[in-house]
């Protein structure tokens, strides 16, 4: 079965966008605590960075936000429903 990664990628940024919102932090300032551009977040936050967004920037990202890794990475049942649409 093939992955539709779009998708994944919005999921992710998602995540990304909640946890930020969630923490009070700005674009601007989980992007100097992840030592990457406020538009390269921008793209992430909206599923738009190319395909070869590295694990270390997620880690960096993770870690700005101040929660596990992992987290990124968990999916519900309904979420992977919608890998292979």
């Amino acid at each position: 079965m093939w992955v539709c990664k779009e998708v994944v990628f919005k999921q992710i940024g998602a995540k990304i966008v909640y946890y930020r919102k969630l923490n009070g932090l700005t674009q601007e300032k989980l992007a100097g605590f992840s030592h990457i551009s406020t538009s390269a977040l921008g793209r992430i936050e909206r599923g738009k960075y190319n395909h070869n967004i590295s694990v270390a920037v997620l880690i960096d990202i993770a870690n700005g936000l101040n929660i596990d890794f992992s987290v990124l990475f968990e999916f519900s049942e309904m979420e992977k429903k919608m890998w292979y649409m």
